[in-house]
């Protein structure tokens, strides 16, 4: 979606048409406080520039919506609530499908405490985390324009992990780990800007700074691990996978509280998105501040990374599949903000799913799922890009 502003100055030229193409028709957007949505090939609108999309014009503010966007969107949003019923209804005891609508609609039932109190919380936490990495993940592959930059790639997963190792290994207590965890990928991140700030945070020098951070962080967790007691480190590297058992509530109000906090910026980053395929001379040109907004963006990232890598522990590869995977969805130039959390909150939902039930009764992280998604990805786009060069 592509937020423009039209105005009435002076400085307008004579000619009728405004922004967006020729001449309003009547009773359109002309006047102030009306609206009106203009499909692509209509009379009042350049079918060639606007192939695809709708022009949603609100009084002097006009709203560019990609059609296929919004379809990708609801689809999603129903194959969501799809797996949260599912999630909701298989286990050991099983619950229809219709007594799960039921008791969520508070008409009360036998299994209330079963879905409600066993099972509801976390499949909210795997939506609302799966949606945050699929928000990461957008920002930063958008930043460093690299379809394989995400959290667990440039070294923020690793910066938590290091400090939850920590945690766990020197006897902290357990409420503490996340808040520690918090502080070690926001450390990362410190880290991160200091080595890539330099050129205005250029997009290699920030994959490559991510890297080097990564692997260094990687390293100490792997010293403290060995040097710490048996019991301790298998804590800790339970954590390191990454796993949703024994959470809920707490954890999903956290990151559902950074990301509503963060609401206003991520309205602003996903317009800002649209300018980060542009070279910094011609956005400079067009008068834009490409430095500030790479920041800005990336900024915003690490931090809802952070959040939800405190949260839930090192879940890999949801941020990296996600935005990619809804960007071939809609078919567009960057990934999608909105489609990439719809599709990030489906992945982890379905994931963590799997690792309830395929091995039943023993249980699997959903980062070992997670891993068994993003491993064939990876190959994916290794043998994609070696057609293409060849």
């Amino acid at each position: 979606m592509t937020t423009t502003r039209r105005s009435s100055g002076p400085a307008d030229p004579p000619s009728p048409a405004g922004p967006a193409g020729p001449a309003d028709p009547p009773g359109s957007a002309g006047s102030a406080g009306s609206s009106t949505v203009v499909p692509a090939g209509s009379p009042g609108a350049d079918g060639a520039r606007l192939a695809g999309r709708s022009l949603l014009r609100i009084g002097p503010v006009s709203l560019l919506i990609r059609r296929r966007a919004v379809l990708v969107a609801a689809v999603l949003t129903v194959l969501l609530l799809l797996a949260v019923v599912l999630s909701l209804s298989l286990g050991t005891p099983y619950v229809a499908p219709a007594d799960v609508l039921r008791a969520l609609s508070g008409a009360g039932t036998p299994y209330d405490l079963v879905v409600f109190d066993l099972r509801l919380p976390r499949v909210v936490l795997a939506a609302v985390a799966g949606a945050a990495f699929g928000v990461a993940g957008t920002l930063i592959q958008s930043v460093a324009r690299n379809p394989l930059a995400s959290p667990d790639v440039i070294g923020i997963t690793q910066g938590a992990g290091l400090a939850a190792t920590v945690a766990l290994t020197s006897g902290m207590a357990a409420v503490l780990v996340a808040p520690t965890a918090l502080v070690g990928g926001l450390l990362a991140a410190a880290v991160l800007f200091a080595l890539g700030a330099r050129h205005g945070l250029a997009a290699q020098r920030f994959v490559l700074a991510g890297v080097a951070v990564a692997f260094a962080f990687r390293a100490l967790t792997e010293v403290v691990m060995l040097t710490a007691d048996p019991i301790d480190g298998l804590r800790a590297q339970i954590w390191l996978i990454g796993t949703l058992a024994g959470k809920g509530w707490t954890e999903a109000a956290w990151i559902a509280g950074t990301l509503l906090v963060l609401l206003p910026v991520l309205a602003w980053a996903g317009w800002a998105l649209n300018s980060t395929a542009l070279d910094d001379d011609t956005a400079r040109g067009v008068g834009l501040r490409p430095v500030a907004r790479r920041i800005g963006l990336a900024g915003t990232g690490v931090l809802v990374a952070a959040m939800v890598t405190a949260q839930v522990g090192a879940v890999d590869f949801v941020a990296l599949v996600a935005p990619q995977v809804a960007r071939r969805l809609v078919r567009a130039e960057r990934p999608p903000l909105v489609c990439a959390a719809l599709l990030g909150a489906l992945l982890l939902v379905l994931a963590d799913l799997a690792g309830r039930r395929l091995f039943a009764p023993t249980q699997l992280p959903a980062g070992v799922l997670t891993a068994a998604i993003g491993g064939p990805y990876l190959i994916f786009l290794l043998l994609r890009g070696r057609r293409r060069s060849s």
